[in-house]
Order: structure tokens, then C-alpha cells, then sequence
């Protein structure tokens, strides 16, 4: 029936239900778990997932490591939950911030047998959510009938991995600009139900030719309010002035706060950063990857726009790959080093040495 949702409007929904605090089935076909996002449980409702089950905390490799949790299943860990263990114990094990006031948290009994496909599918869901990687899964049988009972989400173990989405235009209108002059900026619109992201015209850029491109995450603390942290204000700043003073260009404004997960978990590890961690050493302990960006989105709107070739301004040559990979032929990469101060050299220094910045 077509009114019944799709795949990829079941997967809106269930990260919808894991922000609120609601659980969603998980099914791989042969078995079947109760999923709760670990940031958003509430006592209640983990009393009611006891009573189904025993629960299990998925954590990512990354946060299994620091925790000092045993990691059999490669890329996550599944530690088993204490009798005695409640909401606060939860919190502590996905949040890494009084790790350092309260580093003995074990020790931790880490589930061995079994299957971890669902535990994996779970920590994916969470992510694509932007909660802290860290799941409650408890098993459970019957999983259609269990979800329209109690009218949960219920969701593929396969339709957590979400494909690259298609993204539509929505609108385009004229847009003025002080550092870039003359343009036009296009909003659009993902058609998995995820943020919007836009692609910023200056002056006329012509499509038979390689344009002057910039893919620029957006940075609220850096783009809005001119943080120091970090050098994406002045890149942004800079990248619309070097396309007007190149007559044209084009800059994709992606929506992906925090190299992708999101600015609450970015202010996360800023607050690690602020104990002594890296840029890399805070992604980490929050259980997340160095980078979380999916650059194949600049290059759907830049195919959607017309163009095939450009000149991309990045000191990131993962971008350049990216790119490629998508269709994108980038005829030249165009340094941008700007934005470098007292308070973010050793942020730079990271990029460097660690994400393989060339600057």
C-alpha cells in the first residue's frame, strides 16, 4: 500500500523514537533485539526492557578501549549489564566526561558468543541519530508481532545501513553577499528526511569549465560565532572572497556540524579537548570515528548543478578522493591556510599529523 512508510522513512522514524527516548526491533530475519539509544533511556523504560531480557550495552571499539572493556567482536564491544546497574551506571559507560574524575568503572563482564550483527546494526542506528554511540539491545522473539503490539518502529538490521540518499532542489533564489558579491543560493532537501544542505552560486560560474569549489562543513561555533578553536570562520570568509576575486565559484554549505556528529556531541569533545585530549583522542572517547562526514553529498550537488570538473579549495586531500569517487574530476586543489591562531595551533597540528591535513 502506498501509503505505508518506506525503508528509508522507517529509519527517519526510528531515530526519531531513539531521540525521545523510545526503543525500536531490530530484525536480522533469524533473530530479533529491543534497541534504546543509552544517552535517552529513562528509568522506566529500562525497567521494562529488564523484564523482557537481559541487557546488553554495545559500545564501539573506540569506547570499549578506553573504558578497558574486552573487545571480541572487532569493532564493538557487548558488555553485559549489572543487576544492580541503573540509569547513571548507563550514562557513565556512553559519556566520557568524568572519566577522568572516575576512571574505575569496571570491571566489566564483555559477552563473548553470539552473533553481534544486531549490536552493530544498533550502534549504526544511534550514530545516524547523533546520540553518543552506546546502545541498550536486549533479545527478543517474534519481532512483527512484538512491534505492532506495543507499536514500536521496527527496522531491518540492512535498512540501518542507510544508501546514499538522493538530494532534491527545493528552491534557488538571489542572493547579495558581502564578501562574495553577486549569487545565488540553492537550498536542498535529502529525500531520506535528514537536514537540509545548500550550494552557494557566486556570480556566474560557467559548467564547461573547472569552477573554483569549496565543500565546507558547517561550523556553527566557528561560521557564527568566530570561535577561535578551530580555522573554518576564515576558510569560509576566504573561500567566498577568493571566488569573487576569480569572478565565480561555487561553495557547498553541508550540514555536517562536527566532522558529522552533530554539535552537542562536538561540544562533548570540546569539553575533553579542555581535560587535555586531541581533536582525535575526544572522537574516540566518545566511541566515535577521527571523521563522520559523507563528502559523497558534495558530490551529488555539484552533479546536480551542472558541474564536472573544479578547482577545489581544500587542505584536506580526502576530499579530493571523495570526490573522484563520486563523478567529480578536480583538476587542481587550491590551498586555503588561513584562520591560524595562538589558540588553535595545536588543533591545526592535529590535522596535520593525524587527519592528514596539508598545511
Amino acid at each position: 500500500m502506498s501509503l505505508s512508510p518506506t525503508p528509508l522513512e522507517r529509519l527517519n522514524r526510528a531515530r526519531a523514537d531513539l531521540r525521545m527516548g523510545l526503543p525500536v526491533v531490530l530484525t536480522d530475519g533469524s533473530s530479533a533485539a529491543l534497541v534504546a539509544a543509552a544517552e535517552t533511556l529513562d528509568a522506566k523504560r529500562l525497567a521494562s526492557l529488564r523484564a523482557l531480557g537481559a541487557p546488553v550495552i554495545a559500545l564501539t571499539a573506540h569506547r570499549a578501549r578506553t573504558l578497558k572493556a574486552r573487545i571480541y567482536d572487532g569493532d564493538l564491544a557487548r558488555v553485559a549489564l549489572p543487576d544492580d546497574a541503573g540509569v547513571a551506571w548507563i550514562e557513565a559507560l556512553a559519556d566520557p566526561a568524568d572519566d577522568l574524575s572516575h576512571p574505575m568503572k569496571g570491571p566489566f563482564v564483555t559477552v563473548r558468543e553470539g552473533d553481534a550483527s544486531l549490536h552493530r546494526a544498533a550502534i549504526r542506528l544511534v550514530k545516524s541519530a547523533q546520540l553518543l554511540p552506546a546502545a541498550i539491545v536486549v533479545g527478543k522473539t517474534d519481532a512483527l508481532g512484538f512491534a505492532q503490539a506495543t507499536g514500536l518502529t521496527l527496522l531491518s538490521a540492512a535498512e540501518t545501513a542507510a544508501p546514499e540518499t538522493r538530494l532534491d532542489p527545493v528552491i534557488a533564489a538571489r542572493l547579495p553577499m558581502q564578501l562574495a558579491g553577486a549569487g545565488r543560493l540553492h537550498v536542498f532537501r535529502p529525500q531520506d528526511g535528514g537536514v537540509e544542505h545548500y550550494a552557494i552560486e557566486v556570480g556566474r560560474p560557467m559548467r564547461d569549465s573547472p569552477v573554483l569549489a569549496r565543500l565546507h562543513s558547517a561550523c556553527f561555533t566557528g561560521d557564527v560565532l568566530g570561535s577561535l578553536k578551530c580555522d573554518c570562520g576564515p576558510q569560509l570568509h576566504a573561500g567566498l572572497a577568493a571566488m569573487r576575486a576569480s569572478g565565480s565559484g561555487v561553495l557547498l554549505y553541508l550540514n555536517q556540524e562536527g566532522r558529522g556528529i552533530g554539535l552537542a556531541n562536538k561540544m562533548r569533545a570540546y569539553s575533553l579537548q579542555d581535560q587535555g585530549f586531541d581533536t582525535v583522542e575526544a572522537n574516540h572517547r566518545l566511541g566515535f570515528e577521527d571523521d563522520e562526514r559523507d563528502f559523497r553529498l558534495g558530490a551529488e550537488l555539484l552533479r546536480r548543478l551542472g558541474f564536472a570538473q573544479v578547482r577545489l579549495l581544500t587542505n584536506n586531500p580526502k576530499k579530493v578522493t571523495m570526490l573522484e569517487r563520486g563523478g567529480i574530476e578536480v583538476v587542481e586543489r587550491v590551498p586555503l591556510q588561513v584562520g591560524q591562531t595562538d589558540e588553535n595551533a595545536a588543533y591545526l597540528a592535529t590535522k596535520a599529523e593525524k587527519s592528514g591535513h596539508l598545511l
